[in-house]
């Protein structure tokens, strides 16, 4: 089925989202306040969520594996989560001072991931990051960071280099140039961003050692989960530790997705321990947040007591009780059994899809770990951002329907995931609505 077909499918079932559409193009450019959920003809206006599902303004019900971009790992409006934000909201929105849910988040977040001594938080995972690296620099006195090509960090200035471009325009894969995601990134950003390439250990080794002296940080997704979920080599994000060390360069992990793999996040499933590491989505329990910290002498730039703090760290959101409360009650139902369920449901898709893409002779595969899974449209070996490039631009576009008018959602690039609302069915019916996509394609 064509593009234009799913789409008109799409237009019948969606009135009433087309009519809001309209009224939100008259007061916000574009009509909405977040890129990512916008696609054309207009998006789909969303009204509740319980559970594993979804249902727009047009009453159409679907099973929700995008979970707001992985950030609803108990589905939505659990319980727990309701009545924690529920009884934190009656006694005040928020304060102009701390809380005890900030404590008792940061701690069980400082008990569970490896590298993080000490934590501080934010309202986004975009703030998380732009603060690391920050602290970096302040740290090792250097201006310059390392990122990868292809992986997505927030929208800040230095995060937004060499995220989703033309390989024609970003240099060889082993030497990938610093290429502005964003008008309005300033030159000088470009020399100050080094462009990395996933999976080539002795690539990046040279392109760090030829930048060591100004190097502050490289900052890495372990999942690039933003970036076509290719995963690590063996040893290779070892190797980023070695030389990191070596060079006196801070490793920033990424966690603001990867956290879904286990109690201890990818820092823990593959054994590296990063100086710092930034977090988000899941520990808000549904609402805005983010984290980042690590070692102490680091975080330790922050710390305002004697008027010694090096670097100020406002907000007026930031830690506020409702968040805290709701991310408390999620990581308090994040079990260690809690994420073998996750797991298991994780790899009954990803195995359902492979068997799938066999049984139908239809060119794609199926990356991923824990919950997450990534939708790939080529039949390359998967080794980094530009290989996991769709063989056909317009594929992903028309899966992404194709599931919408099947009841299903998951994001427009193919990134998904699985929820401990979902059951073995729902997973299943995911499965068998893909297929259906697929034949008609």
């Amino acid at each position: 089925m064509s593009l234009e077909r799913e789409i008109s499918d799409y237009r019948a079932k969606s009135d009433r989202s087309r009519q809001l559409f309209e009224d939100a193009v008259r007061v916000m450019p574009g009509g909405n306040s977040r890129t990512t959920t916008f696609f054309d003809p207009y998006p789909m206006y969303l009204v509740r969520g319980e559970g594993a599902r979804i249902w727009d303004a047009d009453g159409v019900e679907r099973l929700d594996f995008n979970g707001n971009y992985t950030s609803l790992v108990l589905g939505h409006a659990h319980p727990r989560v309701v009545e924690a934000v529920r009884e934190a909201a009656g006694r005040g929105m928020s304060f102009p001072g701390p809380t005890e849910h900030e404590i008792r988040l940061a701690d069980l977040l400082t008990r569970r991931l490896p590298g993080l001594e000490t934590v501080r938080f934010t309202n986004s995972g975009t703030e998380a990051t732009m603060h690391a690296v920050r602290v970096a620099r302040a740290f090792t006195g250097r201006t310059k960071i390392a990122k990868f090509e292809g992986a997505y960090h927030g929208t800040h200035d230095w995060a937004l280099v060499s995220v989703a471009l033309d390989p024609a325009r970003a240099g060889s894969r082993k030497r990938p140039k610093a290429v502005a995601w964003s008008a309005g990134v300033p030159p000088a950003v470009l020399k100050h961003v080094v462009v990395l390439p996933w999976n080539d250990a002795a690539a990046c080794a040279r392109i760090l050692e030829r930048h060591g002296a100004d190097l502050a940080a490289v900052l890495v997704d372990p999942l690039m989960a933003n970036a076509g979920m290719v995963p690590a080599a063996p040893g290779f994000l070892e190797s980023l530790r070695e030389v990191t060390t070596r060079l006196g360069s801070l490793l920033v992990f990424d966690e603001v997705i990867s956290f879904r793999v286990g109690p201890g996040g990818a820092q823990e499933r593959f054994g590296v321990r990063p100086d710092l590491t930034t977090l988000g989505k899941i520990i808000g329990g549904g609402l805005a947040v983010g984290a980042f910290g690590g070692r102490a002498d680091v975080m330790g730039y922050y710390d305002p007591r004697g008027g010694q703090g090096r670097i100020n760290h406002g907000g007026t959101f930031n830690a506020n009780p409702l968040t805290m409360a709701g991310g408390v009650a999620t990581l308090e139902l994040l079990t260690p059994e809690a994420y073998a369920r996750l797991e298991a449901l994780g790899d009954r898709l990803r195995d359902g899809v492979r068997r799938r893409l066999r049984r139908l002779k239809h060119p794609g595969q199926v990356t991923g770990a824990g919950s997450l899974f990534w939708l790939h449209w080529t039949t390359r070996r998967l080794s980094d951002f530009r290989s996991a490039r769709p063989d056909d631009p317009e594929k992903p576009a028309r899966v992404f329907l194709g599931l919408l008018n099947e009841g299903v959602l998951v994001s427009q690039r193919g990134l998904g995931a699985c929820s401990l609302a979902m059951t073995d069915a729902d997973v299943d019916r995911f499965v068998e609505a893909l297929g259906r996509v697929l034949e008609r394609q």
